[in-house]
């Protein structure tokens, strides 16, 4: 090999290695403030009792590519139903089963699924900020 093609591969080389540790080091900070935002999200308690028959819509983002938008029905101060209209959830599909948690204790002070903790919190945001409508 010559030294010049060598030199380049050098070159070559150390930016890749540069790049990636630039890449990586990016997404471990995205991921760092994610989890900062989830955990600073507070899901408040609803009366039911206070809230009238009906349908309401509610929603909640953390940024372009994780969120979540409902509809909630409630019916006798009860909640019935919460469809999705839209869950953005990079790996937290998961997390949808949260909504039968939720209709069959009737209550936002659930458990998260495990392995999907953002994403549950973003939808029990979601139901939360709809039932808030009611009031």
């Amino acid at each position: 090999m010559s030294r010049g093609f060598k030199r380049v591969l050098t070159v070559v080389m150390v930016l890749v290695v540069g790049l990636s540790a630039a890449f990586f080091l990016g997404l471990q900070m995205k991921l760092r403030e994610f989890s900062k935002e989830i955990r600073s999200i507070d899901i408040q308690s609803i009366d039911l009792s206070k809230v009238a028959d009906g349908e309401y819509t509610g929603e909640y983002y953390v940024n372009e590519s994780v969120g979540a938008a409902v509809n909630v029905s409630v019916e006798n101060h009860r909640i019935t139903g919460i469809e999705f209209i839209e869950h953005k959830y990079g790996k937290g599909k998961k997390a949808e089963g949260i909504t039968n948690n939720v209709i069959r204790a009737q209550s936002l002070q659930v458990d998260t699924i495990s392995g999907a903790t953002g994403s549950s919190t973003i939808i029990l945001k979601a139901i939360e900020n709809a039932l808030l409508k009611a009031n």
